[in-house]
């Protein structure tokens, strides 16, 4: 059996889907994997609404699982950021989402792709994680 993903999305809010799209494909491409050995995507609870995150979720067949913002916070990872904590109350949104999705306890080392940003045409920005599941 192939590797199997998790991908963890972040977003400004009103991202459009190209500029998600665009992001996940960049992510995928520097961890070697394909969107069909994604098994999970992940967010905050913020993000439940987030018409972009849905439909890529969606598009891809993907389940889209959301964590509270003290369910990412108490994921160590390898970038956290004090900015993102003060819009989200979480110091990671897309390393701990991808992690979380993953599996309980899996640990930073499985981040196949830590902190891909991008910002589309649209002016807005799309974070992108990719951990390995664990078995």
């Amino acid at each position: 059996m192939s590797a199997q993903f998790t991908v963890g999305l972040g977003c400004d809010r009103g991202v459009l889907l190209e500029t998600v799209r665009e992001a996940l494909q960049a992510a995928l491409t520097a961890a070697g994997a394909r969107a069909d050995q994604v098994v999970a995507a992940a967010s905050i609870t913020l993000k439940k609404d987030e018409v972009a995150l849905l439909a890529l979720a969606e598009e891809n067949g993907w389940p889209l699982h959301f964590y509270e913002a003290h369910e990412l916070a108490a994921v160590d990872v390898p970038h956290p950021s004090e900015t993102v904590r003060k819009y989200t109350g979480t110091p990671s949104v897309s390393e701990a989402a991808a992690l979380l999705a993953a599996g309980p306890d899996t640990p930073m080392t499985a981040l196949v792709v830590e902190k891909h940003k991008l910002k589309g045409a649209d002016g807005r920005n799309a974070t992108i994680s990719i951990a390995r599941k664990t078995p």
